[in-house]
């Protein structure tokens, strides 16, 4: 982002010492693609994703989706607006709608593709496949690289707010501090807020003990009195404000966030967390699937991966951006942390349908 913004206040310095109109890279277009991107003019594509979660053409960034709309005369009706995993699958699982490429996690790939919700992907139409990490391929929701695509990488982490919590922090307990009251925030998605309780407590994050499901249960109760809220994408506002000591989070949303409040830090709990890996996926239900495919292709377009890994600071499983020597976040000690100072990590995986239930029993009980 840095670059970005240099390169438009260089494009501003000509333009005042010129005297007439200097044309700046334009922010929907990509040069040199790889990719035949012909052949589907007219037609139009169905995309589900998080929130704020790709490169937009804000700030000077590059707008993705405008640019895929440009090089391949796709129409692209793109909907942001999910905030959890959980939501993204029952809007798949109503039936209420039609979406040619989704961006779920790894254990909801999981639990779609056990229930048959998901369509092979073609990786013989995806050339840019190449480009994707041996490390990330094989992974356990998707064994054979059958069903999906790795998009971002990250990790769950802590970040707090240094003029308000006193020392350095390194442990999940601070989420139960009362020093704290009221400025704690907590995740408002069942999954990620028993991990911390499951973590704290020296549980197994995909374990199928009810007893020890109560234990966490139990441990978050314990905390509603002295949380502010438990939120999602709200926690920008928050933590960016100083509206809030401390929250758990996504270590790519923390960088973002010290972007605009420099008083904000961040650590890996000793006691372990979450590492996921989003991907994107076709449903069934896509009735474009040619688009689907030559979208995901785009996504992996060496400036386009590029640009989504500046614009939304996670760790990328693409190899053009982790070796590109341009890139700002290469070697970042956040996202690519190296051996020593890595922290413990479980993936979640999708439970059984009846330990799935129980939780989510739990959690009524604990949000209500």
């Amino acid at each position: 982002m840095k670059r970005i913004v240099s390169l438009i206040v260089a494009c501003a310095l000509i333009f005042a010492i010129a005297a007439f109109p200097v044309s700046c890279s334009r922010n929907d277009t990509v040069e040199n693609l790889e990719g035949d991107y012909t052949g589907l003019e007219g037609t139009t594509l169905y995309v589900m994703n998080w929130g704020e979660y790709i490169s937009d053409g804000s700030e000077g960034s590059l707008d993705v989706i405008k640019a895929f709309e440009k090089a391949t005369g796709i129409k692209v009706t793109y909907d942001d607006t999910t905030p959890s995993n959980e939501a993204m699958y029952a809007k798949l699982k109503s039936g209420a709608i039609s979406v040619d490429v989704v961006v779920p996690s790894d254990y909801m790939i999981q639990r779609m593709i056990k229930e048959e919700m998901l369509q092979k992907v073609d990786t013989s139409k995806i050339p840019n496949y190449k480009y994707i990490m041996d490390e990330y391929k094989g992974l356990y929701f998707d064994p054979q690289n059958e069903y999906s695509v790795p998009y971002n990488v990250g990790m769950v982490g802590i970040i707090y707010n240094k003029t308000m919590v006193e020392g350095t922090p390194d442990s999940w307990s601070i989420l139960w501090d009362e020093t704290y009251k009221n400025n704690i925030l907590s995740f408002g998605n069942p999954r990620d807020a028993f991990s911390t309780a499951q973590f704290l407590l020296g549980q197994d994050v995909n374990n199928t003990d009810k007893a020890l499901w109560d234990a966490a249960a139990q441990k978050l109760m314990e905390q509603k009195p002295i949380i502010q809220a438990r939120v999602m994408d709200e926690v920008f506002n928050k933590m960016e404000g100083g509206n809030a000591a401390v929250a758990p989070y996504y270590a790519g949303d923390y960088l973002l966030m010290k972007s605009i409040n420099d008083d904000l830090e961040f650590f890996y709990p000793k006691e372990g967390t979450n590492i996921f890996v989003d991907s994107m996926c076709i449903p069934k239900s896509a009735k474009n699937i040619e688009a689907a495919h030559m979208f995901i292709n785009f996504m992996l377009e060496q400036e386009v991966a590029l640009q989504n890994a500046e614009y939304l600071c996670y760790a990328s499983p693409h190899s053009g951006v982790v070796n590109n020597p341009d890139y700002s976040f290469k070697g970042n000690e956040i996202l690519y942390p190296d051996d020593a100072h890595k922290p413990k990590t479980q993936y979640f995986y999708d439970l059984d349908p009846e330990i799935r239930s129980y939780y989510e029993k739990l959690w009524e009980e604990i949000v209500k």
